[in-house]
């Protein structure tokens, strides 16, 4: 306008402006004009709306919106371990920029598929011991995530449940055999022999062993099972509880969703939260970080899930001492 000046003030006020409008800008990731947005691949060996819905809020509150700075392409095995090389190629044909998954059965998947690209693992046992990294603080290759530590709490698994039914005969160790994790089968073994436990193995290829696993369990006079860490468990969650049910089995979980359902005990860290944090990863990847530089995080809690209808149906009486250290007590 004629004979207008701007005031310092002014002046400054634009600055800081334009200032704000441009580290909005630096903080979504780059893309070329008509250049579709960075893809993220989602492989999950179940259906699990929960978890992807932990990842994408996660994303979003990072300031990626979908179709617009960030796009995502999910699938599913629904419970068929067999499925997984097939999706894990159908994703790696997207040309994502990360894929997501849990689970050593879908990351071997996508490992032998994905060549170069990032991989960010959210839930994953000992990644070292499962040969997807070389260290916890420097992963190297293209993988990354977060570790359940599942081998390591397992003796102290089998030392709660044993609290809970002090003669149980036999103590079932319930695996998914494409999972097959030798530190978990020593820790088990060791903490057995300490409290004096015959340990049965049952191992199954898919969910739609678990009525025959149960019926084995039954057999070999199993009163109680240890079930070992595994997405299709939980997935298969109210099954499995039904079965543990229906043969008065007390069955001890590493995942505190299966005990909402009706499950008697669960030890673990809460996966839903993994997956929430598993987007600090892609983020970071997304910005220009490499994996082998992220550093595979460990869980700083575990928690103590407790079923008291269960246990009574059973005719189980929690000790007061585990109440007493339980995070969530389901009456």
């Amino acid at each position: 306008m004629p004979g207008y000046r701007m005031e310092r003030r002014e002046l400054l006020g634009v600055i800081g402006a334009s200032v704000i409008g441009w580290s909005l800008l630096a903080f979504r990731p780059a893309r070329a004009e008509g250049q579709s947005p960075p893809l993220v691949a989602v492989l999950s060996p179940r259906a699990a709306e929960i978890n992807i819905g932990a990842l994408r809020a996660a994303l979003a509150e990072l300031g990626y919106v979908e179709g617009q700075n960030i796009g995502f392409a999910v699938r599913s095995a629904d419970g068929d371990n067999s499925r997984l090389s097939s999706l894990a190629a159908e994703l790696v044909a997207l040309k994502p920029a990360v894929i997501v998954t849990n689970g050593g059965p879908a990351i071997r998947a996508v490992k032998q598929l994905a060549g170069t690209t990032p991989i960010v693992m959210a839930v994953v046992g000992d990644a070292v011991v499962l040969g997807f990294a070389q260290s916890i603080a420097h992963p190297g290759g293209n993988m990354t995530g977060l570790s359940i530590l599942s081998t390591e709490v397992l003796g102290k698994r089998l030392q709660m449940l044993h609290e809970v039914i002090k003669e149980p005969g036999c103590v079932g160790v319930l695996s998914i055999a494409s999972n097959n994790e030798p530190e978990a089968e020593r820790e088990l073994a060791t903490a057995a022999r300490t409290l004096g436990i015959t340990l049965t193995p049952v191992s199954i290829r898919n969910t739609d062993e678990l009525s025959p696993g149960f019926d084995e369990l039954t057999r070999q006079h199993c009163r109680a099972v240890i079930v070992i860490s595994d997405p299709l468990f939980v997935g298969a969650r109210r099954h499995l509880v039904e079965l543990a049910a229906r043969h008065r089995v007390a069955a001890s979980y590493d995942n505190k969703l299966i005990v909402h359902v009706g499950g008697l005990m669960s030890y673990g860290p809460d996966t839903v939260d993994m997956f929430r944090r598993s987007a600090s990863y892609v983020d970071k990847i997304l910005k220009g970080a490499k994996p082998a530089d992220l550093p595979i995080q460990q869980p700083t809690k575990f928690e103590l899930a407790l079923n008291l209808r269960a246990a009574n149906a059973l005719g189980l009486t929690i000790p007061q001492s585990l109440l007493a250290r339980a995070d969530e007590v389901i009456e």
